[in-house]
């Protein structure tokens, strides 16, 4: 078996079943008055329940009607002082993506004949902020060529009346007709009072960029904001675009590595690093580029000190002739060209840029929340969304466990394996336990195959609600032979490698004689 959904040949467990309770009081299901259980007790659903649960997951699996809300936004926010307002950038951004947004209106909500818009529209703020319309910015949801909702919150920030260290974004969710769909919050946000100009040090790695992070760009034309442009990617080309942003993987590139070939190198990220850019959506990449510190619009060639958050740098195309200026990654409106930059007269080891080819480097975060109504039964909140993030097996043969480690699990939670739920238990907030179902739930012929069966990891809350994963686990197979008509003789132990043994023989005498013919 393999939780995270590959087989792995080391590991060879036998058939799984699952736990029995003894009878006893101390191990009888305990619920709560709100009805779910209390933690440490193993629950699982009513066989009726079960039955009406099984049929909708089965229809969330096969149809995939799940809905996916996708915050993106920058790892720090600078703070903003007296009157002035710095406004995020790049601006908070949210993703309404999967099929299940076009199902059908959510039970209790259909839509009136000639009724058209969007089905949800979306508020954004600050957590532990009054909710005021002067601190929440409403989100108007665009479709996108690929189906999906866009929104963006373009003028959040945060002042100095606000001291905290640290804060999270909130997104609230209103479906039409007024039903509230959730409360989602983004990953936290470091305040910072400005870029720091000093020289960094590995000593505090708050602010540094690593190897493999997710960082955006952009550019502002004579430090104007209305001018700022980001780093995107439309049909399949890099634009600059005043609209949206996109997310790039930022990986330390090797010279002698083949394009989109990424050996593992951990490290924080220097200036005169020769340097990739991933989108992290389509996995188109620029070519390998050597990133250079900016000041006072000149690349400075001889810095190698580690890269910050809301830096300004260049990207420059490796090669070139010796003493020339280099060619640098610039924007032309919304266009991404190369810059040829010219040696700096005064001052060696520089070169001179031109505003385009200026731009500032930030550190990104995303966080996604899927789930499907489809099932649900009820008009409550689907928020909080469970969020997974590794799975752990224990044990093996007849009874073995796995144990979620993630976010936000609540009582009301039960662990499905494809379409068979699994006797659950609630630790905490971040762990839950499951009893691995016996694989002939998924098949009485299972016993008698040779493939490895991977099923989807699942939860699903006690009114319906439906949360898929990334995750499957996956069943290792141990060999046995079908059973034959009564009274038949039992096969051998060995009967396999008889059989290997008897071909082998064959081809070895079948050999012999086609070279003695």
């Amino acid at each position: 078996m393999d939780p995270v959904g590959a087989a792995d040949p080391s590991m060879s467990p036998g058939l799984l079943t699952h736990l029995s309770l003894p009878d006893s009081s101390e191990a009888r299901l305990q619920f709560g008055a709100d009805g779910r259980s209390l933690p440490g007790s193993w629950t699982r659903s009513s066989p009726e329940c079960t039955t009406v649960l099984r049929e909708g997951v089965c229809r969330c699996l096969q149809q995939r009607c799940e809905q996916t809300v996708r915050i993106l936004h920058a790892k720090v926010a600078q703070k903003s002082y007296g009157n002035e307002k710095r406004f995020f950038c790049p601006p908070p951004c949210v993703y309404l993506a999967g099929p299940g947004w076009r199902v059908k209106p959510v039970q209790g909500q259909a839509h009136q004949a000639g009724e058209t818009g969007p089905t949800v529209c979306g508020y954004m703020g600050l957590d532990g902020a009054s909710g005021s319309a002067a601190e929440t910015q409403k989100l108007n949801f665009e479709e996108q060529p690929d189906s999906r909702e866009f929104g963006c919150a373009k003028t959040l920030y945060i002042s100095d009346a606000d001291k905290r260290k640290h804060f999270r974004l909130v997104l609230r969710l209103v479906l039409r007709g007024g039903r509230e769909l959730g409360t989602f919050h983004s990953r936290l946000i470091k305040v910072i009072s400005k870029p720091s100009q000093k020289k960094q040090s590995l000593k505090n790695t708050d602010l540094c960029i690593s190897s493999g992070s997710k960082v955006s760009l952009f550019n502002r034309l004579r430090s104007q904001t209305v001018s700022t442009r980001y780093l995107s990617v439309e049909d399949g080309a890099f634009v600059a675009s005043a609209r949206q942003w996109a997310a790039f993987t930022l990986h330390l590139a090797d010279e002698h590595s083949s394009q989109g070939d990424f050996p593992p190198r951990e490290g924080y990220v220097r200036y005169g690093s020769l340097v990739q850019l991933v989108c992290t959506v389509t996995g188109i990449t620029l070519p390998p580029l050597i990133i250079r510190k900016v000041a006072k619009q000149c690349a400075l060639l001889d810095v190698d000190e580690p890269i910050s958050q809301l830096h300004k740098c260049a990207f420059q195309f490796p090669g070139g002739p010796p003493g020339g200026g280099g060619t640098y990654l610039c924007l032309a409106t919304e266009k991404v060209v190369q810059f040829q930059a010219s040696p700096c007269p005064k001052e060696a080891n520089r070169a001179l840029l031109n505003d385009s080819s200026c731009w500032t480097i930030i550190g990104t975060e995303s966080v996604e929340f899927s789930f499907s109504t489809s099932l649900a039964r009820t008009r409550e909140p689907v928020t909080p969304v469970p969020l997974i993030s590794t799975l752990e097996l224990s044990g093996g043969g007849d009874v073995a466990t796995l144990e979620l480690h993630g976010e936000n699990f609540h009582s009301g939670l039960k662990v499905w394996f494809g379409d068979v739920e699994a006797e659950t238990m609630y630790r905490s907030p971040r762990s839950l336990v499951c009893v691995v179902p016996d694989v002939a739930a998924f098949g009485s012929d299972w016993r008698w195959l040779r493939t490895p069966i991977t099923v989807p990891v699942s939860l699903v809350r006690t009114d319906g609600l439906f949360y898929p994963s990334a995750f499957s686990f996956t069943y290792t197979p141990e060999y046995s032979a079908r059973p034959g008509p009564a009274g038949a003789a039992e096969p051998a132990t060995d009967a396999d490698a008889l059989l290997e043994s008897i071909h082998h023989e064959f081809t070895r005498t079948n050999f012999h004689l086609f070279i003695q013919t």
